[in-house]
């Protein structure tokens, strides 16, 4: 349901006090009259605390800086044929007792006069007092199809020429307002440079939104599946979704993806995971940083995990990155906040069961034992991967990975398959860890470093396998019963 029908069922079904969360106040301003001229052939009329009424010209500047005076002139003749006002930023005044007083006594006259009002604002300050009689909804971002339009007009207007299918364009922008779209393209048809790497900008100022709302943290990525040694299942899992969220996809008749869940101890190559599939499908990669989901006063964490999910839903697709969830969503952390971390759990749960978005969610655990059996149900991830601990041969492509990196030319000099022989058991990361350590050493000597250096590092590591055993038995016990793929 779009929003021009949300509004039409709300007012069939007699809603006359209706709240609106926005922050694009002309696009809803714009919107709310063209409705008011299709269902009842009359403008909107508007209030605002500095200029009063100021959409017609007879009643000019009245009730101006007077809340209560603006809701009395709705039951003045002279506003006999209007049906919707609009009062902006009224949520300023709404918890004055005179005000509330008045919305209540207005509530029964507005049924019978068939008149509505919208109060719009970018916060939520509904008083107890006045939540049975309001209606609150939220304004939408802009669609593809409203995006596309726009962008249709600002190509006339600014004779500017996109160097992508418009349609792409169209989905890049997807989380911007109409305002930031025009703002953007306007910077870009400045700048012939910026006409070039048009979504290269796009994605910049994408990744400003979201670091405004203190939430989430964009990643860019630029590796690719061929980063990762081994992980054959989970590679060829993520190669047949690639095009899942496409309109071929669509038009097929394809589910959307969820997500999955990789286990496994640290350093086995979970995050990297998450990054990869960002630039192998090409959507955004989103970051959930816990730390802010739950700092704060009582009530606000339930406010961040709804935002965090209204951000990711307007940007979509792109891919949510929880890492280590087993610590966020532990059913044994619970008791001593008040309830906080369950109600939070509880709305999380419940929108990864209900969601229909292209959002597509990989999340990270060390200990699955930890998680809420509900977070556990099919319907809640498509798979749950074991990332295990490295065979010899994905060793050997690891050592190569890394020493490719650091000697792209000499790699091959290093005894590699020895290496790989006297690493068993060692993560991917402990791995990177052993030959930085006979990076260090060797420099140190001012000398380069040498197969021996990275023996050396490796008999002074600990593994993470030795402390994580007992868990990594009772994980791959769980893949021979079937409950968990190994990746």
């Amino acid at each position: 349901m779009n929003f021009e029908q949300e509004i039409q069922t709300l007012l069939s079904s007699k809603n006359f006090l209706i709240y609106v969360l926005t922050e694009e106040e002309e696009r809803l301003e714009h919107n709310l009259n063209y409705i008011s001229k299709k269902i009842f052939q009359q403008n909107l009329c508007i209030w605002d605390f500095i200029d009063g009424y100021n959409n017609n010209p007879n009643y000019k500047n009245k009730a101006q800086k007077n809340p209560l005076q603006a809701l009395e002139n709705i039951q003045k003749i002279e506003y006999e044929k209007t049906k919707i006002f609009l009062f902006k930023d009224f949520n300023f005044f709404i918890n004055d007792f005179s005000i509330i007083r008045k919305l209540k006594n207005l509530n029964k006259w507005l049924q019978l006069s068939n008149k509505y009002i919208f109060i719009s604002s970018s916060d939520l300050q509904i008083p107890n007092t006045l939540k049975e009689y309001i209606t609150l909804i939220k304004f939408p971002l802009p669609n593809k199809l409203e995006i596309k339009l726009e962008l249709d007009r600002l190509h006339q207007i600014l004779k500017i020429k996109y160097n992508i299918p418009i349609e792409s364009l169209a989905i890049a922008y997807k989380g911007f307002s109409i305002n930031r779209i025009r703002q953007s393209i306007l910077k870009i048809a400045l700048n012939e440079q910026k006409q070039l790497y048009i979504l290269d900008n796009i994605l910049e100022e994408k990744q400003q939104i979201i670091r405004q709302t203190n939430i989430l943290e964009f990643y860019k990525s630029h590796k690719n599946l061929d980063d990762i040694a081994g992980l054959k299942h989970l590679k060829k899992w993520l190669k047949v979704r690639k095009n899942a969220f496409s309109q071929q996809a669509s038009n097929y008749g394809i589910a959307i993806p969820k997500g999955i869940l990789l286990l496994g101890i640290q350093g086995t190559g979970k995050s990297l995971s998450a990054k990869v599939i960002s630039a192998e499908w090409q959507i955004p990669l989103l970051k959930l940083d816990v730390s802010k989901i739950f700092a704060g006063i009582l009530g606000e964490s339930e406010n961040k995990i709804k935002k965090m999910i209204d951000i990711c839903e307007q940007i979509a697709p792109c891919i949510l990155w929880i890492d280590e969830i087993d610590k966020i969503f532990n059913k044994h952390n619970n008791s001593t906040d008040s309830g906080t971390t369950n109600r939070v759990n509880n709305i999380f749960l419940t929108w990864l069961s209900e969601r229909n978005s292209h959002v597509f969610i990989v999340a990270t655990a060390n200990d699955l034992t930890n998680l809420p059996i509900e977070m556990l149900r099919k319907g809640r991830f498509d798979e749950i991967f074991f990332v295990n601990l490295p065979t010899f041969q994905e060793r050997i492509n690891i050592f190569q990975i890394h020493l490719k990196k650091v000697r792209p030319l000499t790699w091959y000099k290093y005894n590699i398959y020895y290496l790989s022989q006297i690493s068993k058991n060692f993560s991917g990361a402990e791995i990177e860890q052993a030959i930085n350590e006979a990076m260090y050493n060797a420099f140190y000597d001012n000398r380069e470093f040498i197969t021996l250096d990275i023996i050396h590092s490796l008999k002074i590591i600990i593994p993470l396998a030795f402390i994580h055993e007992t868990n990594i038995l009772k994980l791959q016990k769980w893949i021979t019963s079937g409950k968990i793929r190994l990746a």
